[in-house]
């Protein structure tokens, strides 16, 4: 019997339904950019809000803007999508035969045909290559600190198979932005960049444990580590403390960035960690580890939690 609602042929099995790859694009074009992950955004913006935190934490910093900061603004955004784009590429490459045996990753373009392996290694070096060109425009100390992101971003496929904490190294690689973007608007990386990459990497082990509940049971069939496989039902207790962790961390590179500053723009900025906090206990109130459905719901929502602080950042630059 066909089922009612069939997927169309091509699409992944986690992409929204109906989403503008699916729609819009030449046919051509949609296996790669499903490899990239373009019908599903949410990766971007989990890779771009630690760089637009640690742009305005900057300029608060500093106390000033620069028509430059724009084109950091701008860029960022460009490098997220291209680098987002590169990272998913190299993970699915490096993953093609792990994807094939989960549901969830079966109908990606690599397991499921749509794209050889030579066919996405070639996209990867071009996604790759823009992006360098944007990230050439910065500052000297922000280029050497694009180009040793690379690093992370080629571990972290292999960590799933040699530690359980295989979301360190995701966070690692996907915060790297409020270190370059600091940094492309001081010259220089200093100690509230640094602790707010910390404060992200706390927020990505809180809201990739959520994610990886999806695939616990096949990840353990094929042998994958992940921390919702290590927590498992004390899950629930690991993310309250990343949640504290993500907030105090956030909290105490607002007070190092804003140091000597506008005591009411001191304050304004602190609500900007505090309303990430506030969301990040709503997902814990609706948390459902055996609801699939629901964790992908929890997990999409992160993009609001991120764009919380950003206008409190924001407002306290016009204090």
């Amino acid at each position: 019997m066909t089922p009612a609602n069939p997927r169309p042929e091509g699409t992944v099995a986690d992409a929204a339904a109906g989403n503008w790859v699916d729609r819009r694009a030449p046919a051509a074009a949609r296996p790669y950019l499903r490899l990239s992950r373009a019908d599903r955004p949410i990766g971007t913006w989990l890779l771009l809000l630690p760089c637009w935190w640690g742009l305005l934490l900057a300029m608060l910093h500093d106390g000033q803007a620069r028509w430059f900061d724009l084109w950091i603004f701008i860029g960022c955004a460009l490098g997220a999508f291209l680098m987002r784009g590169a990272g998913c590429t190299w993970n699915d490459i490096t993953d093609r035969h792990i994807d094939g045996s989960v549901a969830r990753t079966a109908s990606r373009p690599i397991p499921s045909g749509q794209v050889s392996v030579r066919g996405a290694l070639a996209w990867l070096v071009a996604q790759t290559l823009v992006a360098l060109l944007i990230l050439l425009t910065f500052p000297p100390m922000a280029i050497a600190l694009g180009i040793l992101a690379l690093v992370p971003v080629a571990i972290y496929p292999f960590a799933k198979r040699f530690t359980w904490w295989p979301q360190v190294f995701l966070g690692i690689a996907f915060n790297w932005g409020a270190l370059l973007a600091w940094t492309a608007h001081t010259g220089r990386l200093e100690w509230p960049a640094v602790i707010l990459y910390l404060a992200g990497i706390a927020w990505t082990l809180f809201y990739d444990t959520i994610y990886a509940h999806q695939d616990a049971e096949d990840d353990a069939l094929i042998g994958v580590k992940s921390t919702a496989r290590l927590f498992g039902d004390r899950s629930p207790i690991w993310l309250r403390r990343f949640l504290v962790a993500a907030v105090v961390l956030m909290t105490a590179a607002v007070i190092l960035a804003a140091k000597g500053g506008n005591g009411i723009a001191v304050l304004v900025a602190l609500l900007g960690p505090w309303a990430l906090g506030l969301h990040m206990l709503w997902q814990m109130t609706r948390l459902d580890t055996e609801d699939t459905k629901g964790l992908l719901t929890l997990f999409r929502s992160n993009r609001d939690a991120g764009l919380l602080p950003l206008p409190f950042f924001a407002i306290a630059l016009l204090v």
